[in-house]
Order: structure tokens, then C-alpha cells, then sequence
């Protein structure tokens, strides 16, 4: 069977791919966007974004994607349900990407394939993250919400850090909880968090269960939330238990680049490296946005910024080709 071919394939969706899509598409680029695992990306997960410029009072995360995408169609985009299981970047012209459901090639690439953050691994962190149940992994996401509450930050690197810090702003106090006695963070901000009244220091301490209370939602039903953390003392063994409003998880983020290892160069955290200024990669026609070549700010904003370069970009490579078939806007 021969491969269907696309002028500009996008991989992964959320703010960066969906965006990537509207510019593509009003380009007359037609492109074809496999959704991936998680469509939308890791703001269906996020219960209320006060951040995404345009809304006053906030939009709930899955409806910011679901209006994203709506826009992505409007303007011709083809979206399909699809996982992309492999694709040869090395050898192939045009490039070959093969999903769960069948095999394509597309002159262009983005790879728009986000980071997820990494959990403690307890159950409820996830599942509280995705309810708004006092779980967050965005401290600029999330920390407005608990003005004047009691917030926990578990890690202690200079993300951890830096999340801590932020949070002073709206926390009455700020618990940072790290397994071991020494930070990994710098040491500039090592002293800001040393020195700061509202941040309490838990060292040699993990967090072993997360403790809910049973609450009515705005909408009538149960729902869990956050009401406490039982913390294990690394040398000793002995537990304790802490009263918070919020936790913070800050142990890092997972760039999800396992397609693309040994075929792009990656950086020592595992995102994909892009030319300073641009979003095009070692490999001309390969261009990243959003997350998963990000380790710096991963917002929503900064990822769909991102999109639209890496549209722009790959418009551009392909005229240079003489690659596109179409280059007018449908609309």
C-alpha cells in the first residue's frame, strides 16, 4: 500500500502543534496532525488557565485545546487520532512516519511532542493534579489560587527552587521538602530560599501518602482534595504528618523524545536542540516546538509562540524546496 503523502506533518498536539496547525493551514499548507496519546497536550489536565492572554476571568485548560483545535479545522487542518509508533528521520526523503493505524510521508515535519512532568508516583498525585484537588505541577500556573493558604514544594533543584520562591507571592507559608540534607540548586538561589521568611526548610524528607478530605465541587458532586502529606524521614524512618492546602511537585520534567533518540541531537536533559533563534533542527526539514524543546519556560503562551515560528518556518523551507503544492489561505 503506498504511504499517503502531506506537504507538513505536525506530531503532537496542545498549544504548540495546534497553533503550528492554524499558521500551516492558513498558509495552504494542508497539514496533518496526529493527536498522539494525550490530545491537547498537558493542559487538559490543568483545571483553569488564568495566564492564556485573551481571557479575562481564565478558561478551563480542556476548553482552550478544544477551541484551538476547532480553529486548527476551521482553517483546513486534517486531525487525526493517531500515535506515531516510529519514523525514520536518517534515510528517508520524503520522511516516513508510521502510526498505530497506518504509514505517511510529508515533505516537513514538526515535532510538537511536549514534556510531562514528572509525579511522585503515589497514585493520587496525578489523579489530584488532573481534578484541581490540590495538586500542581506549575507553580505559575497555579500558584494564584492559594492566596494566603499553606503550600508545600517537593524537590531541590533550582526548578524546586525557583517554584518556592514564586509562591511567596500569594502562600502565606511555603514548606520545601527535599529528601536529602543539600540542595542540588545553585548556590545564588540557594541563599534567596535560605533567606526568605516565608519559606520553612523540611531536609530528609520524602513523601510517602497524600491525605484528601471529601469536599463538594461547584458542581454538586464529591470530590477529593488535598488536606495533608505524611513525610518519612530519610535517616530515621519516622513519619510525620503535614497540614497543606497545595503541593507542588518540582522533581523535573521528561521531554518526550524517545522517537526522535539517536536520529536528533538532544541536550543533556533529553530536549531537542534547535538553532538558536529558530525552531529548525540538525535535520533540514525538522522543525521542533512547544515542550519538548523547551527546558526553560514551558508555558502554554511560550509554546504556541513556538507553534507559529515553527509554522513560518517550515513554510519557508518548503518554498525554498519548491516543495509546497499550495500556497494560498482557504479562507
Amino acid at each position: 500500500m503506498t504511504p499517503t503523502h502531506h506537504n507538513l506533518v505536525i506530531v503532537g498536539t496542545g498549544p504548540a502543534g495546534y497553533t503550528a496547525a492554524i499558521y500551516a493551514s492558513r498558509a495552504g499548507l494542508n497539514p496533518l496532525v496526529f493527536e498522539g496519546s494525550q490530545p491537547g497536550g498537558q493542559l487538559t489536565i490543568t483545571t483553569e488557565v488564568e495566564n492564556f492572554p485573551g481571557f479575562t476571568h481564565g478558561i478551563p485548560g480542556p476548553t482552550l485545546m478544544d477551541e484551538m483545535r476547532d480553529q486548527a479545522l476551521r482553517f483546513g487542518a486534517e486531525i487525526r487520532a493517531e500515535a506515531v509508533t516510529d519514523m525514520d528521520l536518517k534515510v528517508l526523503r520524503p520522511f516516513e512516519i508510521t502510526t498505530n493505524q497506518g504509514v505517511y510521508t510529508a515533505d516537513a515535519l514538526i515535532l510538537a511532542t511536549g514534556a510531562s512532568a514528572k509525579w511522585l508516583g503515589l497514585g493520587k498525585d496525578m489523579e489530584l493534579s488532573r481534578s484541581g484537588g490540590g495538586v500542581s505541577a506549575c507553580a505559575t500556573c497555579d500558584g494564584f489560587f492559594y492566596r494566603g493558604k499553606e503550600v508545600a514544594v517537593v524537590g531541590g533543584g533550582d526548578t524546586a527552587l525557583e517554584e518556592a520562591l514564586y509562591l511567596t507571592k500569594f502562600a502565606a507559608k511555603v514548606h520545601l521538602i527535599h529528601r536529602r540534607e543539600a540542595f542540588r540548586a545553585s548556590k545564588a538561589m540557594q541563599a534567596r530560599v535560605l533567606a526568605h521568611g516565608k519559606i520553612q526548610l523540611h531536609w530528609n524528607r520524602e513523601i510517602t501518602r497524600l491525605q484528601t478530605i471529601t469536599l463538594d465541587n461547584p458542581f454538586g458532586e464529591k470530590a477529593e482534595k488535598l488536606a495533608s502529606l505524611i513525610l518519612k524521614d530519610t535517616r530515621l524512618g519516622g513519619l510525620s504528618s503535614l497540614a497543606v492546602d497545595g503541593l507542588f511537585v518540582a522533581i523535573g520534567h521528561q521531554p518526550n523524545t524517545s522517537l526522535f533518540e539517536g536520529q536528533l541531537p538532544l541536550d543533556a536533559s533529553g530536549y531537542l536542540r534547535v538553532e538558536k533563534g529558530s525552531t529548525r533542527t540538525a535535520i533540514p526539514g525538522v522543525f521542533a516546538a512547544g515542550d519538548v524543546a523547551d527546558p526553560i519556560y514551558r508555558q502554554a503562551i511560550t509554546a504556541a509562540g513556538s507553534g507559529c515560528m515553527a509554522a513560518i518556518d517550515a513554510e519557508r523551507w518548503l518554498i525554498e524546496q519548491s516543495l509546497p503544492q499550495e500556497l494560498s489561505c482557504p479562507h
